[in-house]
């Protein structure tokens, strides 16, 4: 089994607003972790039965599951935020603990939402320092697709879940879904926020990584965040505008889609 595992949990066919939209997403995200400078790595795509996916490359495989849609996939009246985010970690938890239980011989682990894209540095950097309890992406970009800019974010792990590598025994697995606790899926799989605290609170803390490691896809439709791009939802925004400090610190942070970072995590030569 590899050094590292990712999984890839894909919503149900019937939550996605544009499948094919969500498929070529998908393989930028495949791209961007074949391109791993160490090949101690494996991928588990979990994903419906019958979904269609893009053909997948050497170290990847897919868990079949045969979960119903997310009744409250898309935030609407009456669904409080509460009841939303529930039912989305629910969702994405259970997906999430299946592709791990068919990874659990992995030592490392890490969930890599299926639109997100790593730095190709990532298994190398767990290789060379075995043994810890896992790495918490603290330092990141965020990108809207098809732009040439780049907003470079501290503290990336509060927005992306695409953010903790973790040491296996830590999750604390169980023998199989059906015995699992839906707590405990929700608050270990589904939130990676919470996952952070868990760790921090066992004891088990995560260490920083010493690089950009992933790159948080916003803007395009049918994702839960509803974040909006970068240059028109985060620097040219009213918010920003009427707020000095802010709007001169965004702009501090914007990078050039440059082609060390295009190779760095989209996979390209």
């Amino acid at each position: 089994m590899a050094l590292l595992t990712f999984v890839i949990p894909i919503r149900h066919p019937a939550n996605a607003l544009d499948w094919g939209a969500l498929t070529r997403r998908l393989m930028a995200t495949i791209a961007s972790i074949s391109a791993q400078t160490c090949a101690d790595w494996s991928c588990v795509i979990v994903a419906n039965r019958g979904a269609n996916l893009p053909s997948l490359p050497g170290g990847f495989t897919v868990e079949w599951v045969d979960f119903a849609p997310n009744p409250v996939h898309e935030k609407r009246e009456g669904v409080s935020q509460e009841e939303f985010f529930d039912a989305v970690r629910l969702d994405k938890g259970r997906r999430v603990m299946a592709g791990m239980l068919r990874a659990r011989d992995s030592r490392y682990l890490m969930v890599v939402d299926d639109d997100d894209l790593i730095s190709r540095r990532l298994v190398a950097h767990v290789k060379e320092n075995e043994g810890g309890n896992g790495w918490l992406v603290y330092n990141g970009f965020m990108w809207g697709e098809g732009s040439r800019m780049l907003m470079h974010m501290p503290h990336f792990n509060r927005t992306c879940g695409s953010s903790l590598v973790i040491r296996t025994d830590l999750y604390k697995l169980p023998a199989s879904l059906a015995v699992a606790d839906a707590e405990h899926i929700k608050s270990m799989f589904g939130s990676h926020y919470r996952t952070h605290e868990t760790l921090e609170k066992a004891g088990t803390p995560l260490a920083p990584l010493p690089f950009d490691g992933a790159i948080y896809r916003v803007g395009q439709r049918g994702s839960h965040s509803k974040l909006p791009s970068v240059l028109s939802g985060w620097i040219f925004n009213l918010q920003a505008i009427q707020q000095p400090r802010l709007f001169f610190w965004r702009l501090k942070h914007l990078r050039w889609l440059s082609s060390d970072l295009q190779r760095e995590f989209f996979g390209q030569a």
